[in-house]
């Protein structure tokens, strides 16, 4: 597929925590380490286009023989890596803690490329059941906050908590500015490097009268049959952690108590790894709306998703 190149900002490599010494946003620390798109002081000067991508990258992982088991050699396990264009990657951990040896598949919904590339995400895909767009452009506030901005600062500040903790980050996309990728290579990307858990990171359109969250969960389909029951114990870590972690109520208006079943979504119909999508919040809502542009939210909502994770990730089993 088609990606429009692009310069790592200086600022997103940083909140990233792409090279040695570098210094991702941690769990309590204040929205002045948000990504850049919130702050109000200029942004970090731009470096040249091929110094900022090899500064973006990780050391890079020698091809490890045959697939990775679950959870095993994950840092060899490469997901078509093509930082300098805003492609998948993965990112080693930066501390040895509780999911220390796991990996995690972070999937930032949409991209801010979209907008001006119909043409190339308009194209048709197979999901496992139907023909489906091979990406949307995403909700948006009334003001016009983009669900694909609040998708990437959330993923960028839970890439941050996850590799604190000793995980291995596979993220299906590294900026906001390009197009893509279609949300089969999305489900791919997790299944490649044989994720242990897998979250796709959206919020939601819906009706201006309704507000809250959903945790959106795969339908048996034959590809995904066996991630089913853990997708489900999944759903529900996430759900717990996300209402206590942030206060949101369950959706009024999308599933029941939080839950809803989905089986047109290719992101989980092809997933063979445990997986979930999470509407974080009605972007039309106007309360809703508050929250996610607010960096300090948007920040909360990430350790949140980051604490139903470790949960699911830290059972006996997993």
């Amino acid at each position: 597929m088609r990606r429009i190149a692009w310069v790592l900002p200086a600022a997103a490599a940083l909140v990233c925590g792409c090279g040695a010494g570098s210094s991702a946003p941690a769990a309590g620390q204040s929205p002045s380490s948000a990504p850049a798109s919130h702050r109000s002081e200029p942004a970090a000067p731009r470096a040249s286009p091929k110094a900022s991508a090899d500064s973006a990258k990780p050391a890079p992982a020698k091809p490890a023989p045959g697939k990775p088991a679950p959870g095993k050699n994950a840092a060899s396990a490469r997901a078509q890596p093509d930082v300098a264009g805003g492609g998948p990657e993965l990112f080693r951990p930066t501390g040895t803690g509780i999911l220390r040896g796991k990996v995690v598949a972070v999937d930032p919904g949409h991209n801010g490329g979209n907008f001006a590339a119909a043409s190339v995400i308009g194209k048709l895909i197979w999901n496992g059941r139907e023909s489906e767009s091979c990406d949307t452009t995403g909700a948006e506030t009334n003001g016009g906050y983009t669900e694909a901005q609040f998708n990437w600062n959330v993923a960028l500040y839970l890439t941050a908590e996850l590799r604190a903790e000793g995980a291995t980050v596979a993220l299906t996309r590294t900026s906001n500015t390009g197009v893509g990728p279609c949300v089969t290579e999305r489900a791919a990307i997790g299944n490649e490097v044989h994720a242990n858990a897998a979250i796709s990171i959206h919020a939601d359109g819906g009706p201006p009268g309704g507000r809250g969250f959903a945790i959106l969960e795969p339908v048996a389909d034959g590809t995904n049959d066996a991630i089913i029951g853990p997708s489900v114990i999944l759903g529900a870590d996430l759900r717990a952690a996300f209402a206590g972690g942030t206060g949101e109520p369950f959706s009024s208006y999308d599933g029941t108590d939080g839950i809803q079943p989905r089986n047109d979504l290719a992101g989980i119909n092809l997933s063979t790894v445990p997986k979930v999508f999470i509407e974080c919040a009605n972007m039309r809502n106007a309360a809703d709306a508050a929250l996610v542009t607010s960096p300090r939210w948007q920040a909360t909502a990430a350790r949140a998703i980051a604490a139903g994770l470790t949960t699911f990730l830290t059972r006996a089993g997993s």
